[in-house]
């Protein structure tokens, strides 16, 4: 399922140079693993404090590429840690993963384009 906005995408990005839309997706594919981990990691341990800033920090990563659903999962799980609120959280997780595994296919399927 796609969730890039990709005419948003496209619109923003135009006008910077191709080799830097191509460098900050290919950042963003490699730091996703260990961002996913470190988001796991504090929903098992049930660290409110380092979930609020590690779903804040992969939210804010997920915006400069307009894909909204994972942004959302992101922004439900920082508010979980925000308010310390241990239910749901597997689930949100989980809803974080598909679409993020999503916006990986979207960002493959787009960074031709730049290259």
């Amino acid at each position: 399922m796609k969730v890039i906005d990709e005419a948003s995408f496209m619109e923003t990005f135009q006008y910077f140079d191709k080799s830097i839309v191509v460098e900050i997706i290919d950042i963003f594919i490699e730091e996703y693993p260990r961002r996913m981990s470190d988001l796991k990691n504090d929903i098992d341990k049930k660290d409110f404090s380092k979930l609020k800033f590690d779903a804040h920090s992969m939210k804010g990563v997920i915006a400069n590429f307009f894909a909204a659903l994972p942004q959302q999962h992101a922004k439900e799980l920082e508010m979980k840690g925000v308010e310390s609120d241990p239910l749901n959280l597997e689930d949100i997780y989980r809803q974080l993963t598909i679409a993020g595994a999503d916006l990986l296919e979207d960002l493959k399927a787009i960074k031709p384009r730049f290259a």
